[in-house]
């Protein structure tokens, strides 16, 4: 059961979902907020899309009379739940983890909040750019980069926490075959990301100092590359083995020797004729690198494309979309994205019958009592 909305739940939800688990999510009926994001196709938005794919979805009014019981019932037949509200919502709609495992001893929750279930700041509201900005992966951005601060184009901190609490879960059930009992895993945004952050270190010893440079941007032939080599010792290989000739002299200036011997090294990449000498010269030097590429061609990169992790799948419109395929690939077993993202109480009938065997009769009654709802305008009346 997934009640979680926005990104760090509903990633994990839908990792599971790839591996092969049935992923029901509870969705509330404002509907999840990433139903305003993203590109429409058959009332389904991008963002919603690619995070909710494959699940079922069932829409449960909590506040109505009634509801309560219903989650109640579900919860009595569910393996795990993963919720993301803060950490005291679950308990005043009086569906939290101590009230659930009465229900359910064997029952696995996840919660995902921005700073955990314990410390001052509990009940903070926190989206992943907060937590870049708290745990200092803005102001690393900024120092070492000279520019303005400013947030990072991915939610890191949400994914981070959404793989931390999927491993949470994965241990878990591996502990449930050996004594039959639940857990409630807390992830904190703030720990996971910080946990994660392999360059903390530095700030935390002031030992910025001892770690390589920045790795730079060339202009080249194929556009502009990333060489993952200290600029020092791209300067020793371009003099040794190509027979770059160093501008500067003995008693050059430090400062204008670096800026004299960095313009050679950029006009050298520059001046290659075409694709062909550029990885020619990459070969010799035998330097990583990679092209600066725009994200709108991420399917024509070339590991991308050979291993399908972008791949098209049934667009409910006649035609297909794209979809970030899941990473996982096994020896003996078939995983992947399983379908498109459900509307808005899509699946209210299929999920009770098969979950609570519940008939269609039964489940018009929740609806009629406010407890189902469902959007009935691309669905009809389900």
């Amino acid at each position: 059961m997934d009640f979680s909305r926005v990104l760090s739940g509903p990633f994990a939800g839908r990792m599971l979902c790839d591996l092969g688990a049935e992923v029901v999510k509870i969705e509330p009926p404002e509907g999840d907020v990433t139903r305003n994001w993203g590109r429409v196709i058959a009332g389904i938005p991008g963002y919603y899309h690619q995070q909710n794919a494959g699940k079922r979805n069932i829409c449960i009014d909590l506040r109505a009379d009634g509801a309560k019981q219903l989650v109640f019932d579900l919860v009595a037949q569910a393996d795990i739940l993963i919720e993301n509200y803060r950490p005291d919502v679950m308990e005043r709609l009086g569906i939290g983890y101590e009230t659930l495992k009465e229900i359910n001893p064997g029952l696995i929750m996840l919660s995902i909040s921005g700073f955990g279930k314990s410390g001052p700041e509990v009940r903070r509201p926190a989206y992943a750019p907060i937590v870049h900005a708290e745990i200092g992966l803005l102001h690393r951005q900024a120092h070492r980069n000279a520019i303005a601060v400013s947030d990072l184009p991915l939610s890191v901190a949400d994914t981070n926490a959404s793989l931390h609490g999927l491993i949470g879960i994965l241990a878990a059930v591996i502990l449930r075959q050996r004594t039959s009992l639940g857990q409630h895993i807390d992830i904190a945004m703030a720990d996971a990301s910080t946990a994660t952050d392999d360059h903390l270190h530095y700030d935390l010893e002031d030992s910025h100092d001892t770690g390589p440079l920045p790795n730079a941007v060339w202009n080249t032939p194929l556009g502009p590359v990333l060489l993952s080599a200290d600029i020092r010792y791209i300067w020793k290989l371009l003099t040794t083995l190509l027979g770059v000739v160093d501008p500067s002299g003995p008693n050059t200036p430090l400062a204008e020797k670096i800026a004299m011997r960095l313009e050679t090294a950029q006009a050298f990449f520059r001046n290659l004729k075409d694709e062909a000498e550029f990885l020619a010269v990459i070969d010799k030097l035998n330097i990583a690198w990679g092209l600066v590429r725009d994200p709108a061609n991420i399917h024509q990169q070339a590991t991308i494309k050979a291993r399908g992790s972008i791949v098209q799948i049934d667009d409910r419109a006649g035609s297909t979309r794209p979809i970030t395929q899941s990473p996982y690939r096994f020896s003996n077993a078939v995983s992947g994205v399983r379908g498109p993202a459900p509307h808005r109480g899509e699946h209210n009938i299929d999920v009770l019958n098969d979950w609570l065997a519940l008939s269609e009769t039964q489940v018009t009654a929740l609806k009629d009592s406010g407890i189902l709802l469902a959007d009935e305008d691309v669905l009809g009346s389900t």
